[in-house]
């Protein structure tokens, strides 16, 4: 397991190359969920400093907060609302550059300008998002959405 994280400088992509195998480092023996996305969450935040990442888990039909780090959040979403809602609900990466702008958003912090939300899939099934949300416009691109999916790719 990895005791310290190495914040790393430079482009997007340099930045992820370093925080990759730290993750995995962190996931390593490690079987419970929880503890695994608390984990990569505060990964993610420490590295990029982004307002919000975290987690929603499909819970009896809806997406329910899980481990995160940021200001307080949604505790209850339905698929096909907002912004992680909708991922859920169309099985893919949505990366939105002005939320104001996305039909149905939910606001769940007022300092929230772009996002990009990621499903978290096991045996073809969706069980959570991760959800990751910046206080600038346009923050995330096709560099985002590719490692991130790797960053759940592996979770245990």
């Amino acid at each position: 397991m990895a005791e310290d994280l190495i914040i790393k400088s430079g482009t997007r992509e340099e930045q992820y190359l370093s925080l990759l195998p730290q993750i995995k480092g962190l996931l390593e023996g490690e079987t419970n969920l929880v503890a695994n996305l608390a984990n990569i969450a505060a990964a993610i935040k420490e590295q990029f400093g982004w307002l919000w990442v975290g987690f929603y888990l499909v819970n009896e039909g809806e997406l329910v907060l899980g481990p995160f780090q940021g200001p307080v959040a949604c505790t209850r979403i339905r698929k096909g609302r907002g912004v992680c809602g909708t991922s859920w609900a169309q099985e893919k990466t949505l990366i939105v550059p002005d939320v104001e702008k996305f039909p149905g958003h939910i606001s769940c912090s007022s300092l929230s300008r772009s996002e990009i939300v990621v499903p978290l899939v096991k045996a073809g099934q969706i069980y959570g998002v991760l959800d990751i949300d910046s206080e600038l416009p346009d923050q995330f691109s096709e560099t985002d959405k590719a490692y991130l999916e790797q960053i759940v790719s592996i979770i245990p």
